[in-house]
């Protein structure tokens, strides 16, 4: 079932071709029409697979997926909150978006190693210093 592209932002969008939905009943709230309606939305997408998303972009999206990514690469989001179908239609789309949003975030820069000022070695030394003589000061008195 081919459906509209989703946009994720301006250099990534996914063809419609490449979602796959399928409607099932859901539970939840919504009296009578829980039994006959499938409302409850899975939105299937071939994470691994896709020609539309760069490599780094696919490698931070399956660590993000976690269990929702089948081993065969394949990203499942199931969406039920809602009791209309366009609504969990739309909300499996979102969350779809929102994670590969999140995977195509810059790394974050690498950590400066820093070295402790001149002042605060001093600090340090001194403190060591005072505790040994404290420490020192427990022993037993010498006999002289």
């Amino acid at each position: 079932m081919a459906s509209d592209p989703l946009i994720i932002n301006s250099r990534i969008t996914i063809a419609g071709w490449e979602l796959t939905e399928q409607f099932v009943l859901a539970g939840g709230p919504g009296g009578q029409n829980v039994n006959k309606v499938s409302t409850a939305v899975q939105l299937f997408f071939n994470l691994l697979g896709s020609p539309s998303l760069p490599d780094r972009i696919k490698e931070n999206a399956s660590k993000l997926a976690g269990r929702r990514l089948s081993k065969e690469g394949v990203l499942i989001i199931e969406a039920n909150r809602f009791r209309s179908q366009e609504r969990n239609r739309e909300d499996a789309r979102e969350r779809l978006k929102e994670l590969l949003l999140e995977a195509a975030k810059p790394p974050p820069p690498p950590r400066r190693k820093t070295k402790p000022s001149k002042g605060a070695i001093e600090r340090r030394l001194k403190e060591k210093s005072g505790r040994s003589e404290v420490k020192k000061m427990r022993g037993r008195p010498n006999g002289e």
